[in-house]
């Protein structure tokens, strides 16, 4: 397959008539761009720089790209792993594998990538597949345990989508409330704030929309997550001013919870929201076990799930 560059790293794409897909094989294997090529719509939100830096383990990840689709994994707060032969060894911020070195190997057909990563601190594999076909990108993911004991872990595609007053989240009707878990948010309250989806009232009693978009200009950042199981096992996003749809489908009894992210200026001054179907919550892995809800592998064991997005 030939190589491209990308925001001046090195990048491979799969291609069909309907979707054009980059990755970023020293970045992580992170997805750089999702282009329905109908439309030239890119989904993903672009980063502001014209040369990306390449992150070392550990790193913050405030101070690197936030942009586009990087797997967090195995926490999405830094935190301690929390129990067992491992307890106490610092989880960073986003996960460790968004910041290490992956081995990739992409199809001579242009139709599928496979990307391993091993933990040098924690007992794990994770490995995800990619392969296009049609208008979908089907993901297939595996973590394997390495140790004699029980692995824990929180999983969440930090996919950033590209977004505009016209977006709009597609939620099934049967999530119907959700809790804030943003401290800096000017609508919700403080962390911990349940309120009904999708329509609730701001701190001031106005009407909210947790399913509308803001403008840039409000300045505002939101983190909620859905206080049921997602059991359907979908969600998405649609820009109305087009009809276009993005749409996630994946395993609901092996990723049960929802997430969104949205930052309508207030963050750094980015513009972008996240759909984040998680194995676990709320963010911090080691809060996370102790309520038991997060997922785990057991010894020697594996943990598989199947994740999609659709564009229609």
């Amino acid at each position: 397959m030939p190589t491209n560059t990308y925001k001046g790293l090195r990048s491979y794409e799969l291609e069909n008539d309907v979707i054009k897909i980059t990755f970023l094989p020293d970045y992580a294997c992170k997805i750089a761009s999702l282009v329905h090529k109908k439309t030239g719509r890119e989904f993903l939100f672009q980063a502001k720089e014209e040369t990306l830096r390449l992150p070392p383990y550990a790193a913050p990840f405030s101070q690197y790209d936030s942009s586009g689709f990087d797997e967090v994994f195995p926490s999405i707060d830094e935190c301690p792993y929390p129990d067992g032969s491992f307890k106490g060894i610092l989880i960073p911020d986003h996960g460790e594998v968004w910041a290490m070195k992956w081995q990739t190997v992409f199809s001579p057909e242009n139709s599928q990538v496979k990307a391993v990563v091993q933990s040098q601190k924690l007992p794990y594999i994770f490995s995800r597949t990619v392969t296009l076909k049609d208008n979908q990108v089907f993901f297939e993911y595996c973590v394997q345990n390495t140790a004699e004991e029980d692995f824990k872990f929180i999983w969440t595609p930090h996919c950033l989508l590209a977004c505009s007053p016209a977006t709009r989240l597609l939620i099934p009707k049967n999530l119907t409330q959700v809790m804030t878990v943003e401290h800096s948010s000017r609508h919700l309250g403080p962390w911990g704030t349940r309120h009904p989806y999708p329509v609730t009232q701001d701190e001031n009693g106005q009407p909210f929309d947790l399913a509308a978009t803001e403008p840039a200009s409000a300045q505002t950042c939101e983190k909620f997550y859905f206080t049921s199981p997602n059991s359907e096992g979908w969600c998405g996003i649609e820009h109305t001013d087009s009809g276009e749809q993005l749409i996630y489908q994946y395993d609901a009894e092996k990723v049960p919870y929802l997430g969104v992210w949205k930052t309508q200026g207030g963050y750094r001054g980015d513009y972008n929201i996240a759909l984040e179907p998680c194995t676990g919550i709320y963010d911090d892995l080691y809060a996370a076990n102790k309520i038991r809800r997060v997922a785990v592998v057991g010894p020697k064991g594996s943990y598989t799930w199947k994740f999609s997005m659709k564009i229609l």
